[in-house]
C-alpha cells in the first residue's frame, strides 16, 4: 500500500511516497521540501506536492507535527497552520490516515530501522535489543523524549513522554553557573533549557563570564555556526559543554527509563555526529555514582537516517493499519 508521509515541522513540510506492507515500511522516495511560509495550510502545501509529484497522490495519509495531537483540532506549536482530523478526507482526499506526534514518528522510525541507520556512541557495540525499552532522546528547538518497548513477540509500543521538561541536574561548577544564570529567567530550569538548540545562547554567554571576556550578543543559529565550522574558540568550547551535557541528560533519562539502550535522535543530534564521538559524552553518560557499572552495560547509538520523521509517519500509519 502507498501512503503519503509528512513531517511538519515550524519552518519545513516534508512530504514522500512511502510503500508499507504488514506493519512496516517498504520503502520510502527521495523527499520533497516545502516551505511553511509559502503556504496558508496544509491543504495547499498537499496541493503543491501532487503537482510536483506528477502522479496521482495516494489516498492514505501518515502525518507527524510538531505538537501535541488531539482527535478535534490540532494547533501546530511553532507554526500557524491547523488541522481538523476529521476533514482530512475532504481537505486532502485521504480515506485513511494517522496523526502523530512528531517524535512519537521518531519512536517508530527507531523501531524499525536497521542496524545500518545507527552509529555506535558509547557503551557495548552491539545491536539495539530486540525486546525491553529503548530511551529516544532527541535535541532540536527543544527536547524531545520518547521511549520504544519492544515485546519479545517481535511487536513494539512506543511510549510518547515529556522528559525534556523534567529538572536539569548540574554536575560540576560550570554547570551551576549555568543554572544560576538561567534562573534570572527561569525559576525552574528543566533538560530543555541545557541541551536544546537554542541553549546553547546561555552556555556560550556563560563561559564568557566565567573567562572574564566580553562577547556581543549572538543567536543560536550563529554560535552553533562558528562552532561547528571551529572558528571560535569560546563557541567551540561551548559546544563540547554541550555534548558533555546532553551526555549527562542521556544518562539521567536511562536510569528513569530502565532502559537496555539509549538512541539520540533528531536534526541537531545528526550535526554534532563527530563531535559526540570526540567529546565526552560517553564519559558524563555513565557518570552515575552508585550506577556507573550498569550505565557501562547501555548501547548508546545516534540514528544516521536522513528523514527519521518521514520514515517513522510512515511506520505508525503501517502499524495502525496493519491487516
Amino acid at each position: 500500500m502507498e501512503v503519503v508521509a509528512v513531517d511538519i515541522g515550524g519552518t519545513h513540510a516534508r512530504f514522500a511516497v512511502a510503500e508499507v506492507a504488514e506493519g512496516r515500511v517498504v520503502s520510502l522516495s527521495e523527499p520533497i521540501t516545502q516551505k511553511v511560509a509559502e503556504h496558508p495550510s496544509l491543504q495547499l502545501a498537499w496541493r503543491a506536492f501532487g503537482e510536483q509529484l506528477g502522479r496521482p497522490v495516494p489516498k492514505a495519509a501518515a502525518i507527524a507535527v510538531a505538537s501535541p495531537v488531539n482527535n478535534d483540532l490540532i494547533k501546530l506549536t511553532n507554526n500557524p497552520w491547523i488541522i481538523r482530523p476529521p476533514l482530512i478526507p475532504e481537505r486532502l482526499g485521504a480515506d485513511t490516515w494517522t496523526i502523530v506526534n512528531d517524535f512519537e514518528a521518531i519512536g517508530h522510525a527507531v523501531a524499525q530501522l536497521e542496524d545500518a541507520s545507527f552509529l555506535h556512541l558509547c557503551g557495548p557495540e552491539t545491536s539495539l535489543p530486540v525486546k525491553g525499552s529503548i530511551t529516544v532522546c532527541g535535541p532540536g528547538t527543544g527536547l524531545g523524549v520518547a521511549q520504544v518497548f519492544r515485546h519479545r513477540s517481535g511487536g513494539y509500543d512506543i511510549i510518547a513522554t515529556e522528559g525534556g521538561h523534567s529538572d536539569f541536574a548540574p554536575l560540576d561548577a560550570i554547570e551551576d553557573a549555568l543554572v544560576k544564570r538561567l534562573r534570572r529567567t527561569y525559576q525552574r530550569v528543566s533538560k530543555e533549557r541545557i541541551v536544546a538548540g537554542p541553549a546553547i545562547v546561555s552556555i556560550y554567554e556563560t563561559l564568557a563570564d566565567l573567562e572574564g571576556v566580553p562577547v556581543s550578543r549572538l543567536d543560536d543559529k550563529a554560535i552553533w555556526t562558528l562552532a561547528l565550522e571551529g572558528k571560535d574558540s569560546l563557541a567551540v568550547a561551548a559546544l563540547d559543554r554541550f555534548c558533555l551535557s546532553l551526555g549527562a541528560v542521556a544518562g539521567d533519562l536511562a536510569l528513569a527509563h530502565g532502559p537496555t539502550a539509549v538512541v539520540i535522535a533528531g536534526g541537531l543530534g545528526l550535526r554534532l555526529k563527530d563531535h559526540l564521538l570526540q567529546s565526552g559524552f560517553g564519559e558524563r553518560f555513565v557518570a552515575k555514582g552508585r550506577f556507573r557499572s550498569l550505565m557501562a552495560t547501555i548501547p548508546v547509538k545516534l540514528i544516521t537516517h536522513p528523514q527519521p520523521g518521514l520514515y517513522g509517519a510512515a511506520a505508525a500509519f503501517a502499524q495502525e493499519h496493519a491487516q
